[in-house]
């Protein structure tokens, strides 16, 4: 029997992901004792975080679910096709399929 395929519960607590498929994140040292820090460091702590594009791909893995990196643009995160272009893709393949067995019929 098969196990099904869970996404980590820890992982989903602590990022957002974005429609397009980013994955947001909170800076870490940013909750607390933050006299000891600089204005600029805390400013740039305050800003979210998108993950880098090698993070994406090993959250992917415990996401279960195709991810994109800061710098990769939409068109990298592949898409499960619609029931429509399933079935065109099947019917293409077999016409491939019956049009290569009547060239092996003939010969």
């Amino acid at each position: 029997m098969q196990r099904k395929n869970k996404p980590h519960k820890g992982l989903l607590k602590r990022v957002r992901i974005t429609k397009s498929g980013l994955v947001k994140h909170k800076s870490a040292n940013s909750k607390h004792l933050k006299s000891g820090k600089s204005p600029n460091r805390l400013r740039r702590l305050r800003k979210d975080k998108f993950a880098s594009n090698a993070e994406a791909g090993a959250l992917e893995r415990q996401l279960h679910r195709r991810l994109r990196g800061r710098n990769q643009d939409r068109a990298t995160i592949k898409r499960s096709p619609t029931p429509a272009q399933s079935k065109a893709l099947k019917a293409e393949k077999a016409a491939k399929a019956a049009a290569a067995e009547k060239a092996a019929a003939k010969k």
